[in-house]
C-alpha cells in the first residue's frame, strides 16, 4: 500500500507571481518569494470547492468569473493572519490609557464625543479592549464614545460581531475587565454595555474612498497590519490614516512598525512606555 497521498495540484513560478500580483494589487499584501508553498497550500481547497484543475484555471476564475471579486475575498481571507488576543501588547494600552486619552478628554470635553478606529481588527478583541479601557475611566461616563472595528475578512469579522471567546483570548487579561464578560456554553461572552460602544465593518484599506464610512477619527490603531504590505500600498494607507484623523489625532503602530521611509506628514511622539505618531494640529503642507 502506498504512503503517498495526492495533495491536489502543485503551483508554478509564474502562477504564484501571476497570484502575488493580483492580490497584491487589490489589498497590498505582499508575499516573498519564499511564500509559494504557503499559498499553495492555503488555496488548494479553493480548486477542490470549486471543481478546477489547476491554479492557472484558479486565476482566470478570479480575473474574468462573474464571482471573480468575491472569490478574490476568499482567497485574501485564506492568505491572511488573524491572531490576536484581549489587551496585546500592553505597554501600548497604559500609554494610550494614561497619556492620550486624557488629553484627548480635555480637548473634547466640550463636545464630549470620542471615536477610534481600529483598522484590521481581525476577530474583535482589540476593539472591546478599547472599549473596556474606556468603560473603566469615570471621565468618559455620559459620552458619545464609538469605536469602529474594520477587517478585510468577513468571516473574522463575524466572529467579532457575535462577541464570544475561548480562553487563548484571555491570556493577557487583567483579571479586573472579566467583569465585562457573561459565561456561555461557548465561552465568555461581552456584556452588552461594552457591545454597545463597538461597531464591525468590512474595510479594504487601498479603497480610500469607501474608509470615509469610518469619519473622522481621534485614534487609529493599525498593530501588525502594515508589516504584510508593500511600500507603495503602505504609503496609501498611511494617507488614508491622516486624512481620517482630526488635527492633533493619533495613529499607534505595532512595536514592530514604523513611518520611517514612508511619509513625513506625522509627527513623532515620545510618550513614557512608548513612542506614537500624531498628525500635526496645525495646518500642515499636503
Amino acid at each position: 500500500m502506498s504512503l503517498l497521498f495526492d495533495r491536489g495540484p502543485g503551483m508554478s513560478d509564474e502562477e504564484f507571481r501571476l497570484m502575488r500580483d493580483l492580490v497584491n494589487r487589490f489589498c497590498g499584501i505582499a508575499f516573498g518569494e519564499d511564500a509559494k508553498y504557503v499559498v499553495e497550500r492555503r488555496l488548494r481547497e479553493r480548486l477542490q470547492a470549486l471543481g478546477l484543475a489547476d491554479f492557472g484555471e484558479y486565476y482566470r476564475h478570479l480575473r474574468f468569473h462573474v464571482d471573480g471579486d468575491a472569490e478574490l475575498e476568499r482567497a485574501v481571507d485564506l492568505l491572511t493572519t488573524n491572531e490576536t488576543y484581549f489587551f496585546r501588547e500592553s505597554y501600548q494600552l497604559h500609554a494610550f490609557e494614561r497619556e492620550l486619552l486624557p488629553e484627548i478628554a480635555e480637548r473634547n470635553a466640550a463636545r464630549k464625543r470620542l471615536t477610534i478606529w481600529s483598522a484590521g481588527c481581525s476577530t474583535g478583541e482589540e476593539v472591546y479592549t478599547i472599549a473596556m479601557i474606556l468603560a473603566s475611566m469615570p471621565r468618559f461616563a455620559g459620552w458619545d464614545v464609538r469605536i469602529f472595528g474594520s477587517d478585510i475578512s468577513r468571516r473574522v469579522l463575524q466572529q467579532a460581531r457575535k462577541g464570544v471567546y475561548r480562553e487563548a483570548s484571555f491570556r493577557a487579561m487583567p483579571p479586573e475587565h472579566l467583569r465585562f464578560f457573561e459565561e456561555t456554553s461557548e465561552g465568555r461572552s461581552v456584556r452588552s454595555e461594552i457591545r454597545a460602544m463597538c461597531h464591525f465593518g468590512h474595510l479594504n484599506l487601498l479603497e480610500h474612498g469607501r474608509t470615509a464610512i469610518v469619519g473622522a477619527v481621534d485614534v487609529i490603531f493599525c498593530r501588525n497590519v502594515l508589516i504584510y504590505f508593500d511600500a507603495e500600498s503602505r504609503a496609501r494607507v498611511v494617507r488614508t490614516f491622516f486624512d481620517r484623523l482630526v488635527p492633533g489625532g493619533y495613529l499607534l503602530l505595532g512595536h514592530s512598525e514604523s513611518l520611517l521611509r514612508t511619509t513625513t506628514d506625522f509627527e513623532l511622539v515620545h510618550l513614557r512606555t512608548d513612542m506614537v505618531y500624531r498628525r500635526p494640529a496645525t495646518p500642515e503642507a499636503r
